[in-house]
C-alpha cells in the first residue's frame, strides 16, 4: 500500500473516532429525555452547546493548526475529547451533562482543520479529492455505528455505556494516530512533485481575501446546509418515536440509514461535480434535490414509516455531499497563501452555526407548531441555499481560474 493510501486510511480512521465521540449524545437525546424525565429543549441545549464550541473552537484551531505540529494538535484533542466522553457517562445532572458536552465540542474542533492541512501538504491534488471523498464516507460510517451501538447499549446497559465504549477506543486511535503519522508525514520536500502549492501567509490579509474569493454567500450556504443535515440526524429518532409510536430503541436504530445513504450520495457528489466542474454547480443540484424531497415529505410525513424515512435520507444524503464540496474540498484552494488550516475552521465554523441552531429550532419548531411546519422550514432552508451558492458563483470562479493561473 502507497503513502498517501495508508495515509488517507489512516485520516478516515481518525475522523470516524471523531464521530463516534461527538454524535453519542445526540444519539442517545431521546432515552436521555425519558430517562431523565425532562424536556426535549432542555435536553438538547447540550447539542446545541457543542455545536457552538465546536464552531468557535475551529476559528481557535484553524489558526493553531497553520503554526503547531497538526500531528500533536490533533493527538491532544482526540485524548480531551475521550476523557469528556468518559465524564459524562458518570454524570447525574442534566446541568453537567451540558457544561461537559461544550468542552467536547471545543476539543473536538481541534480535529478537522490540521486534518485538512496535513492531507493538502502531503498528497498530490488527485489523491487529495479522493481523500476528501473517504474522510466524508468515514463520516457517514461513524455516524452509522453511533447509531447501531447506542441502541445496543440502551437496551443491554444503558444509555451511559454509549459514552464509555467511545472513550475508549479514542484513546486506542490517539496513539495509533501519533505513532504512524510519524512514519507518513514526514516525506522531503523534494519528493513531492504533485503536492498543492504552498507559499507563507505573512503578507496575506484573511478578510480582503475572503471577500474576493466569494466566499461570504458561501459561508451562509454552508451554514444552511448544516442545519439541514445535524437537525434532521439529531431529531429523526424523536419524530419517528413521536409519529409513528415505535419506541425509543427502533426509532434510534432507523436513524442508521441515513448516514448509510450518505455514503452514496457523498460518491455521487464528487462525480457530479466531475461532470459539472464546479462544487459550487453540484451544490446547487443537491440543494435542489433537497428541496424536492422535502416538498414530497411535507404531505406524506406521517402516513408511511419507510417513505418518510427514505426522504429524509435523501435530504440528509444531499447536505452530506454538499458538505464535502464546501467544507472539504474548497479550502485546498487556499493552500497557496498558506492558510489552509485557517480557512478549514472558518468554513467549519458556519456549519456549526446550522447545527446549533438547527438543535433547539427544530424542537422549538415541533413542540409549539407540529412536524408540518417544522418540515416546511426545511424547503426554505434548501431555498435558501440554492439563492447563496448561485449569489458566490461569478466570485468563486474568478477566484478560482486566477488561484491555478498563479
Amino acid at each position: 500500500m502507497s503513502k498517501a493510501k495508508k495515509l488517507t486510511a489512516l485520516c478516515c480512521l481518525l475522523y470516524f473516532t471523531s464521530y463516534i465521540t461527538r454524535l453519542n449524545y445526540a444519539a442517545s437525546l431521546s432515552e436521555i429525555i425519558h430517562a431523565m424525565d425532562i424536556t426535549k429543549s432542555m435536553a438538547s441545549l447540550a447539542v446545541t452547546g457543542s455545536f457552538i464550541t465546536y464552531g468557535l473552537g475551529q476559528l481557535i484551531s484553524g489558526p493553531l493548526g497553520d503554526r503547531i505540529s497538526p500531528e500533536k494538535f490533533i493527538f491532544s484533542g482526540l485524548l480531551a475529547t475521550a476523557a469528556t466522553n468518559l465524564l459524562i457517562s458518570f454524570s447525574g445532572s442534566i446541568m453537567m451533562m451540558t457544561i461537559l458536552w461544550c468542552f467536547n465540542g471545543f476539543f473536538q474542533a481541534m480535529l478537522w482543520p490540521p486534518l485538512v492541512r496535513i492531507m493538502a501538504e502531503n498528497l498530490s491534488q488527485t489523491e487529495y479529492r479522493k481523500a476528501c471523498v473517504n474522510v466524508s464516507a468515514s463520516a457517514s460510517l461513524g455516524t452509522i455505528a453511533v447509531y447501531i451501538l447506542v441502541p445496543f447499549c440502551i437496551r443491554f446497559g444503558g444509555w451511559r455505556l454509549g459514552f464509555i465504549i467511545p472513550a475508549v477506543f479514542a484513546v486506542l486511535i490517539a496513539f495509533v494516530w501519533i505513532l504512524s503519522t510519524r512514519h507518513l508525514t514526514a516525506s522531503a520536500p523534494d519528493t513531492q512533485t504533485d503536492i498543492i502549492p504552498s507559499q507563507s501567509s505573512e503578507n496575506v490579509h484573511l478578510f480582503p481575501m475572503i471577500v474576493r474569493s466569494g466566499a461570504l454567500p458561501i459561508f451562509v450556504a454552508i451554514m444552511l446546509q448544516g442545519t439541514l443535515r445535524d437537525g434532521l440526524t439529531t431529531w429523526m429518532p424523536s419524530y419517528i418515536n413521536d409519529i409513528y409510536h415505535m419506541g425509543t430503541s427502533v426509532s434510534i436504530l432507523t436513524t442508521a440509514i441515513l448516514p448509510l445513504f450518505s455514503i452514496f450520495s457523498i460518491a455521487f457528489a464528487s462525480q457530479l461535480n466531475t461532470w459539472v466542474k464546479s462544487e459550487l454547480r453540484a451544490a446547487v443540484i443537491l440543494f435542489a434535490s433537497a428541496l424536492t424531497a422535502t416538498c414530497c415529505l411535507l404531505p406524506l410525513f406521517s402516513s408511511n414509516a419507510l417513505l418518510s424515512v427514505l426522504l429524509m435520507s435523501i435530504i440528509t444524503g444531499c447536505m452530506h455531499g454538499i458538505n464535502m464540496l464546501l467544507i472539504s474540498r474548497l479550502p485546498a484552494y487556499f493552500e497557496k497563501y498558506g492558510c489552509v488550516s485557517t480557512m478549514s475552521g472558518i468554513f467549519n465554523t458556519f456549519t456549526y452555526i446550522g447545527s446549533a441552531v438547527s438543535t433547539y429550532g427544530i424542537a422549538a419548531l415541533s413542540e409549539n407548531f407540529g412536524w408540518p411546519a417544522t418540515i416546511g422550514s426545511w424547503a426554505l432552508i434548501a431555498a435558501l441555499g440554492i439563492g447563496f451558492c448561485v449569489s458566490a458563483m461569478k466570485r468563486w470562479h474568478y477566484f478560482f481560474n486566477y488561484t491555478s493561473q498563479s
